[in-house]
């Protein structure tokens, strides 16, 4: 697959090397993360950050490794560390290149040295694996590489005196045991010298910008060393939940080339061979990870911090999982949530990997629907559709007789909910930013998508889907009615009722509006979908999504940015969300009669991610971006659906690869 490159002058400052992240998954949660230039600016940063089975939630083990080559009484530090008020050591200025291709790769030039580093994690293991190649061209000098360890949950930070470590030393290898009970090891070619000391108040850049904890010390059980030979030495360190004690260069050098071949396989398999689709493809491979205490698939929804979410699941299986032609994973997880649908609910989200199920959520269970539909046009397996049945079966009846959270059908066939169900359900101080409590116009499209998809799903089984069709026939005849605001010539966002039992409709501009028009199967004229997408063009459109809010709104904030309180504020007034591109394009194209310009159109529109696969998150997309230009990205550095959206357009709306 294609790589990403950059070269010194992309960090030769600090403030611009820290602005770009990479991040690998290792296929249960966990993963490795940085800046390009290794410095730690966030809580969530490490080179081994666990998902131990048992153990909900992740844990940062492996913070860092300090590098230093000592030669004719000069230090060379290649590590990048902020403290308050300084940088120390300034490794970045050695470094002069950093290539993604399909993993991290360093090379830094400290006067008579080369140094290429490389790090992978090792899929469905708690692994991570750094490979130096050193080339020395004088005598006598000496590597030294010093493990930083902590062992938090990776929302948090530490103090020396809230934890401590005892250490079982190998001539090659550690074994660490900490206070709050993680057993974690670290292996080497290198000569293991125990030498324990804390390192204090590492400053994390990010944390601070967003208004948390961002101090922490962490600490250092010793150091490995070796000379280097004139020429070229290779050496590796390991950090593993696992026992590696035993672990030899060869077999690192086995494990890097078995794991760049999964990744090749993957983009094999998926048949793509066009350059940008390849680019996006090898973004979707760290979302999708199999859950360390169960054993069963499921989607990150974002990383670094978020876990497993329904919504966004559902969502993001056509482009994480279906057009990667990956659908023996697509069908676990998608049996996985069918187990947990309760009362006619797929949960909302597993907060923490392993976790119990919350289901406060109106929509997931509408995006299922939609989604075994994908799933059965992309693998024709009636056998899964008929297993999971019972699901749709009980989705549809539970909406119609009314469930948990004030979910159910009103007299008009239209789906009403309580609070906070709808993806737009930030709160702050515990009070809605933005309150959709009602009928939401994109849950009642979902609601006829659903049962018009129910309708032909069942008949391909032998089912009796009559009352579906008499549900979908009675939304038909309301939904217009409802939200059809011609005023705006576009839909209103919700309809609601005061105190008093008036009617009120909600005419804020939104994005919402867009799945009436580009989900199979809508109710509106091609007339009023075509004013739609016109509306959704003029006042939400960016280059990277759309605003989740039009920017004339009293409401409307275009900046995401500075404490929770304020970016909460943001997330649904204004900011912009790339995963709703998805939708805009594949509307776009729909009411512009798939024209040959409008082909063109949106492939440049997507296209235009390729610029911003190279800031951020190196290789990925980010969760969100400013309303207001330049469109700054911030939240997560990967989110799953902002990839899995762009992919699923790019294949299926301009490449034309579909079933």
């Amino acid at each position: 697959m294609s790589g990403i490159r950059f070269g010194a002058d992309s960090f030769s400052r600090y403030e611009e090397g820290i602005k770009k992240e990479w991040i690998l998954g290792n296929g249960l949660g966990g993963y490795a993360s940085s800046t390009v230039i290794g410095a730690g600016t966030r809580t969530y940063h490490g080179l081994l950050v666990a998902a131990p089975e048992n153990s909900p939630g992740r844990f940062v083990l492996l913070s860092s490794l300090d590098e230093e080559i000592s030669s004719n009484k000069e230090v060379y530090r290649l590590s990048t560390h902020k403290y308050p008020g300084t940088v120390f050591p300034s490794g970045f200025n050695y470094l002069s290149k950093f290539i993604l291709a399909p993993f991290p790769l360093w090379v830094y030039q400290p006067d008579a040295f080369t140094v290429k580093k490389k790090v992978f994690t090792i899929h469905n293991s708690n692994t991570t694996c750094i490979l130096y190649d050193i080339r020395s061209r004088r005598e006598g000098a000496l590597l030294r590489i010093f493990p930083l360890v902590n062992s938090r949950n990776f929302h948090y930070t530490v103090r020396s005196g809230e934890l401590s470590f005892s250490q079982k030393a190998d001539p090659a290898a550690v074994k660490l045991e900490s206070s709050n009970g993680f057993t974690f090891s670290l292996s080497s070619n290198l000569q293991y010298r125990s030498d324990p000391k804390w390192y204090y108040n590492f400053e994390y850049d990010a944390e601070k910008q967003r208004g948390l904890n961002s101090q922490e010390d962490n600490f250092n059980p010793g150091y490995f060393e070796s000379k280097l030979k004139l020429g070229t030495s290779h050496f590796f360190i390991a950090a593993s939940t696992e026992d590696i004690s035993s672990l030899t260069l060869e077999q690192v050098e086995e494990l890097y080339t078995t794991e760049v071949y999964r990744q090749n396989l993957l983009a094999f398999n998926s048949r793509l061979t066009e350059p940008f689709a390849l680019k996006l493809l090898r973004a979707t491979d760290p979302f999708i990870v199999k859950n360390p205490s169960s054993g069963e698939n499921t989607v990150i929804a974002g990383y670094h911090w978020f876990s497993d979410w329904g919504r966004d699941t559902m969502i993001s299986i056509p482009g994480l999982l279906l057009i990667p032609r990956r659908f023996e994973e697509a069908r676990s997880i998608l049996k996985n949530f069918s187990r947990h649908c309760k009362r006619g609910l797929i949960p909302n989200a597993f907060l923490a990997l392993g976790g119990e199920p919350v289901y406060n959520t109106v929509d997931a269970s509408l995006w299922f629907i939609h989604i075994l539909g994908r799933y059965f046009a992309y693998t024709k397996d009636f056998l899964f559709l008929s297993d999971v049945w019972g699901t749709v079966d009980s989705i549809i009846d539970n909406y119609h007789k009314g469930t948990d959270f004030g979910i159910g059908l009103d007299s008009d066939y239209l789906i009403r909910q309580g609070p906070q169900l709808t993806w737009m359900d930030a709160k702050v101080r515990g009070q809605a930013v933005t309150p959709r409590a009602g009928k939401a116009c994109e849950i009642n499209a979902l609601w006829y998508n659903a049962l018009k998809t129910a309708s032909y799903l069942g008949t391909l089984l032998g089912k009796n889907v009559s009352s579906y069709e008499t549900l979908a026939a009675g939304v038909a005849s309301n939904f217009e009615n409802a939200f059809w605001n011609p005023k705006t010539n576009c839909l209103f966002d919700l309809v609601s009722q005061d105190e008093a039992g008036n009617e009120i409709k909600d005419p804020a501009i939104r994005p919402n509006q867009i799945f009436a028009v580009a989900l199979p199967y809508t109710v509106l004229s091609p007339d009023k979908e075509k004013a739609i997408v016109d509306r959704v063009e003029m006042d939400l459109l960016t280059p990277f999504g759309l605003r989740s809010l039009s920017a004339d709104h009293p409401l409307y904030k275009g900046h995401y940015s500075g404490d929770p309180v304020t970016r909460d504020a943001a997330y649904h007034n204004g900011t912009v969300w790339p995963w709703l591109l998805g939708a805009y394009v594949r509307a776009y194209r729909k009411v512009h009669n798939y024209s040959k310009e409008s082909l063109e159109d949106m492939r440049a529109l997507l296209q235009g991610f390729d610029a911003h696969l190279e800031t951020a998150g190196v290789g990925t997309i980010s969760e969100v971006f400013d309303g207001d230009y330049p469109y700054s990205p911030g939240g997560c550095i990967a989110q799953a659906w902002s990839v899995a959206e762009i992919l699923r357009a790019y294949t299926e709306d301009v490449l034309g690869i579909k079933p």
